[in-house]
């Protein structure tokens, strides 16, 4: 028989949107105030963690067919890159810039570098945490 987990799914289905835009948010934040990258990683691969452990691994990996550890290592690419770029530009390493473009919806907005080095840890982050989870329930 089949367990019936109708309140399990639903709640687990509102609270992934709620921790999925908490997330969203520390990530955005993370460049002026607490937040970034690591813990915008962390809050989002915790909502795959809920999803797995809400739903079967197995209905999770049909609909999300990703595989965490290539996520990992575009992550730490892509953080590294962001500060290998910044030796064309004569700086030291890891050095970003920013600047205030006019874009059409948001109006003048400020963009960072550090937010591509933040969007490498984040993937990262959420590679490597998810990658750990899924080993460690592979065991048996």
């Amino acid at each position: 028989m089949k367990p019936n987990d109708v309140i399990l799914h639903a709640v687990t289905k509102i609270s992934t949107f709620i921790i999925l835009t908490f997330g969203i948010y520390l990530f955005f934040a993370g460049h002026h105030n607490p937040g970034g990258g690591f813990i915008g990683g962390l809050v989002l691969a915790s909502v795959l963690v809920l999803l797995y452990l809400a739903f079967d691994v197995e209905t999770v990996r049909k609909n999300l067919p990703v595989d965490f550890k290539a996520v990992a290592a575009v992550g730490v690419l892509i953080a590294v890159l962001t500060g290998v770029g910044s030796f064309i530009f004569g700086s030291p390493f890891l050095s970003h810039t920013f600047d205030y473009f006019d874009l059409p919806i948001f109006g003048e907005t400020e963009l960072a570098t550090s937010v591509l080095f933040d969007v490498g840890v984040a993937l990262a982050v959420i590679g490597t945490a998810v990658t750990i989870i899924l080993s460690i329930s592979e065991d048996g």
